[in-house]
């Protein structure tokens, strides 16, 4: 009798479970629904500088980046933005067409620099600090070799995009309120208007999400929920922490520790002044120990503003690497049904379940405790480092 009413009443407490997340699901699919029919967002009224770089990237320019970049100028005003690019390397006619493009923003006389480097990659390898300086970016790998080591490299073409907004301050243009950085990727005017306008334009940084497969998110390396810790999936709801994963289901500004994916919006502020913020990688010392992070997560770490402000993900803006994968997203048909959410959730559920960040935390936290042991320096960017080494090639990079 005891054991029947048992699993009667483990019965009930299933049904109550199952009844309770078809109703969530119900409720979400309607707010997404919903949010395809909500109104634009507020138009411009900052002064934005735009930074950009590129490497081979001439499919993308032609298709897309050019004609969106010109779109957005105009949106935002001609006279409140300073677009500065950096082209690096390329082979492939992504030179010609950032010619083209310059030669487009002077006719509407927008305020820019437009860099167009002359050095190979091999150059730019070259030219950077070498073996045995010190922060050189170098390391020795497992096989005895000295490579350059990628993030670093990656840093340093970043901080490009600042040399003209050196010049600037020093001729006492300190005037933009936000700084804007785009990748590679397919995106529209609106997009840049809903990211300006994320939590209210309160913010020490706001970010999109980014798609190269839809529906798999693309860039995690860099993305860490408000408790620091990795997506535990790539794919709606992404977050293994309760604040992250509560705001990304509702489509709110979901609060992280780190983020890039695509496009990004930070405040000009601490990009001034006697130290201002700029890319980096983690020291060689500390590299040699195996481990890496994103310049992408450490501009956060560094930035004295991520504390106070809030580092936000906005799920309703949404850009491509490719135009299928920009429509992808932006399809009536990309709104999940309540069954797929369904699943969704409890495929997160399991992971948060049956699987923890803890192990390959420790095993990164214990190399970092060795390394200030020996070094007594420290590393404010704890959370975006990761158990990888990251080597860089002429032609690309690789694992090692």
């Amino acid at each position: 009798m005891w054991r029947r009413r048992r699993t009667y009443t483990l019965r009930i407490l299933l049904l109550v479970f199952f009844l309770w997340d078809s109703l969530h699901c119900i409720s979400l699919h309607l707010r997404h629904t919903a949010a395809l029919r909500a109104p634009p967002p507020p138009r411009n009224a900052k002064r934005v500088y735009i930074a950009a770089q590129h490497f081979n990237d001439a499919r993308l320019l032609h298709d897309h980046w050019n004609a969106a970049l010109i779109a957005l100028v105009q949106e935002l005003g001609v006279g409140n933005v300073f677009v500065s690019i950096y082209e690096s390397g390329s082979w492939d006619g992504s030179k010609e067409l950032l010619g083209e493009l310059d030669a487009e923003l002077e006719r509407l006389y927008v305020k820019r620099a437009v860099t167009l480097s002359e050095l190979s990659r091999a150059d730019e390898i070259a030219q950077q600090q070498q073996p045995g300086e010190q922060g050189g970016g170098w390391i020795e790998t497992p096989n005895g070799e000295t490579r350059k080591r990628r993030i670093p490299f990656l840093a340093t073409v970043r901080n490009h995009v600042f040399e003209p907004l050196e010049r600037l301050t020093a001729e006492g243009d300190t005037t933009f309120d936000t700084v804007l950085f785009l990748n590679d990727v397919v995106f529209t005017p609106e997009d840049v208007l809903k990211l300006l306008d994320t939590n209210g334009g309160d913010y020490a940084a706001a970010c999109s999400l980014d798609f190269s497969k839809p529906p798999y998110l693309y860039d995690t390396f860099a993305l860490r929920d408000s408790s620091g810790h990795e997506a535990v999936m790539q794919t709606w709801p992404y977050f293994r922490s309760y604040i992250s994963r509560y705001a990304a289901e509702r489509l709110l500004p979901v609060p992280v520790a780190s983020c890039w994916n695509g496009m990004i919006a930070m405040p000009m502020q601490p990009f001034l002044g006697n130290s201002p913020l700029r890319f980096r990688g983690i020291s060689d010392t500390l590299a040699t120990f195996h481990v890496e992070a994103s310049e992408c997560c450490l501009i956060h770490a560094d930035n004295p503003l991520s504390a106070t402000k809030g580092i936000f993900l906005n799920p309703n803006v949404k850009v491509g690497y490719n135009g299928s994968s920009y429509d992808a997203v932006h399809s009536p048909d990309a709104v999940m049904s309540p069954l797929h959410m369904y699943r969704s959730i409890w495929q997160n559920r399991l992971l948060r379940w049956f699987t923890s960040p803890l192990f390959k935390e420790h095993i990164v936290c214990s190399r970092v405790r060795k390394w200030m042991k020996g070094t007594k320096e420290q590393e404010r960017g704890g959370f975006c480092l990761i158990n990888e080494m990251q080597i860089l090639f002429e032609s690309g990079w690789k694992h090692m």
